[in-house]
C-alpha cells in the first residue's frame, strides 16, 4: 500500500515536470508544442537524439533543470515500478508455496467448493469450531476475501481432479459442494467419490428435482437453502418461541445453553452403562435429548435404562462449558 502511494506521487511529479518542460521549451526556444514535448521526453529519458538543441542561455539552463529533476524522478519511478512488480511476484509465489505446505499437512479437514455467501458462512462456523477447512474457488475477488479473512484456500476450478487433489481430498474428512449450479455440484460429487470412497459429501441443491440425482451420484446429504429458509420463516410465524429456543441452543455465541453432539469412542468410560448409571445429568448437568445409532437410527428422548454403546452419538443440551467437558470425556 505504501509503495503504491509512492508510485502515484512519483508519477504525478513526473507528469508535472513533463508539462513544465513542454511549456518551457515552447516559450523559451519558440518550438511548437509537439517538438517541445518530444524534446522534453528525449531529455528525461536521456535519449538525446540531437535534432532539438537549445540555443539560448535560458534554454540551456532550463534543460539542466529538466535533466536534474526529470531524469531523477523518471529513474525513481522506474525503480518503484520494478520493485512493486518483483515484490508482488515473490509474495504471490511465497504465499502460494506456504499455503501448499499447510494443505499438505492437513488431515481430516473439510473442503468447501465455492466461496459465495453460503460457502463463507460455512467456513466461519467451521473455523469457530476449530475444524480445519479449505476453500476452493476460481474467482479472484473470492480468493482475495478468503485471504483477507485468514482462510486456507486453493484457487482453481473445483470440478477438476488436480484442484481437488491439491486441496487434499484424499486425506479430507468431508467435502461441501456449494457451487452456483446443480450440474457443477453433481460433477464435483462424482469426482470426489472417485478420488476418496470414504469421504463425507454434502451438497447444496438449487432445484428440488436435483436432490435425488445428487444423492444417487454419491452425496451423503443434500440440502436446499431455499427450503430451509422457507421452513424457518414459517416457523418464526407459527412457533416463534420454538424457533428462539433452537437458535439459542445451536448458536456458538450462546453461553447459557448449548446443544451439541458427542460421539462415544472406543475408550469412552460410558460404554455399556445406562444413562442413569453414567450420571451424565448429575455430573455435567446435561439432558440427553436424543441418541443417533451407528446404523443411522435416531432415538429421541431415550429412557434412563438406555445402554450406551460404542459408536453412539449422544445429543446433549446444557451450559456451554459443561457440554465441552462432557464431549471431551466421551472420547475416553
Amino acid at each position: 500500500m505504501i509503495i503504491t502511494t509512492r508510485i502515484k506521487i512519483a508519477l504525478v511529479i513526473l507528469l508535472i515536470i513533463i508539462i513544465i518542460g513542454t511549456i518551457g521549451f515552447h516559450f523559451i526556444e519558440g518550438w511548437i508544442f509537439v517538438d517541445s514535448f518530444y524534446a522534453c521526453i528525449a531529455t528525461i529519458t536521456t535519449v538525446g537524439y540531437g535534432d532539438f538543441v537549445p540555443v539560448t542561455s535560458a534554454g540551456k539552463f532550463f534543460t539542466v533543470f529538466i535533466i536534474i529533476f526529470g531524469v531523477g524522478t523518471a529513474f525513481y519511478t522506474l525503480v518503484l515500478l520494478v520493485e512493486t512488480f518483483v515484490e508482488g511476484r515473490l509474495r504471490n509465489l511465497l504465499g502460494r508455496g506456504k499455503l501448499e505446505k499447510v494443505i499438505e499437512q492437513m488431515n481430516n479437514h473439510y473442503i468447501i467448493c465455492g466461496g459465495g455467501r453460503i460457502g463463507f458462512l460455512i467456513c466461519r462456523e467451521l473455523m469457530a469450531g476449530k475444524v480445519p477447512c479449505v476453500v476452493i474457488d476460481n474467482n479472484p475477488d473470492v480468493i482475495q476475501k478468503a485471504k483477507d479473512e485468514g482462510y486456507i484456500y486453493t484457487k482453481g476450478d473445483a470440478t477438476q481432479d488436480k484442484v481437488l487433489i491439491a486441496a487434499g481430498i484424499k486425506r479430507a474428512q468431508g467435502i461441501i459442494c456449494v457451487l452456483p449450479s446443480d450440474a457443477e455440484n453433481l460433477y464435483v460429487i462424482l469426482t470426489a467419490r472417485e478420488l476418496n470412497q470414504k469421504i463425507y459429501i454434502m451438497s447444496r441443491c438449487e432445484e428440488e428435482e436435483s436432490e435425488h440425482r445428487l444423492l444417487r451420484a454419491g452425496a451423503d446429504k443434500v440440502m436446499s437453502p431455499y427450503t430451509l429458509g422457507g421452513v424457518r420463516m414459517a416457523m418464526a410465524i407459527l412457533r416463534p418461541a420454538m424457533l428462539d429456543f433452537i437458535e439459542i441452543t445451536t448458536s456458538r455465541q450462546s453461553l447459557e445453553l448449548r446443544m451439541e453432539e458427542s460421539p462415544i469412542c472406543k475408550n469412552s468410560p460410558f460404554i455399556s452403562k445406562t444413562l442413569e448409571d453414567s450420571e451424565i445429568r448429575k455430573r455435567y448437568g446435561l439432558i440427553i435429548v436424543a441418541v443417533k445409532k451407528d446404523s443411522g437410527k435416531m432415538i429421541f428422548n431415550p429412557m434412563a435404562n438406555y445402554v450406551i454403546e460404542e459408536g453412539d452419538i449422544l445429543i446433549s443440551m446444557g451450559e456451554d462449558e459443561n457440554v465441552k467437558q462432557f464431549t471431551q470425556s466421551c472420547l475416553g
